[in-house]
């Protein structure tokens, strides 16, 4: 048994998945299935080593903010480049949140974070978690110059 996530499309799958795969790396497409009529109909694709299914299934169903991908980034440097490659034609949300061109919500966070919050005390963590709140793309040296007030 294994789980996988599925994404509904209203047509944009295959931009979607191709967009992501340039995105994260270690990604790749690993199929694409085709109607009688040669239209994509569904990509499987790996996104940063969780297989993923993008479904051209039609208008019915939105994505909604209730569920996102979640993108550890190790540097600013990734967070900067997932940052534009993902909000381009799409929407910026608070706290490292986003809403890409498709509607699909990402979390896109430094692991630094985890590691500035676990070794701060209560009131710099307190500190770090509302710059957090302030910003919308994570910007690794405001959480240490919020860490160090």
């Amino acid at each position: 048994m294994r789980a996988s996530t599925f994404l509904w499309f209203d047509g944009q799958a295959e931009e979607a998945a191709e967009l992501y795969t340039r995105v994260v790396a270690g990604s790749a497409i690993l199929d694409r299935q085709r109607d009688t009529d040669g239209r994509v109909v569904t990509v499987v694709f790996d996104l940063g080593g969780q297989r993923c299914i993008a479904h051209n299934g039609g208008p019915q169903f939105t994505f909604g903010g209730g569920i996102s991908l979640y993108l550890d980034c190790d540097s600013q440097e990734e967070v900067d480049t997932a940052w534009a490659a993902l909000t381009e034609g799409g929407k910026e949300g608070p706290g490292g949140s986003l809403t890409d061109r498709f509607g699909v919500t990402w979390q896109v966070v430094p692991t630094a974070l985890a590691d500035l919050l676990a070794a701060a005390e209560p009131a710099a963590a307190e500190r770090i978690l509302t710059a957090i709140h302030a910003m919308t793309r994570i910007d690794i040296q405001g959480l240490i110059e919020a860490r160090d007030r």
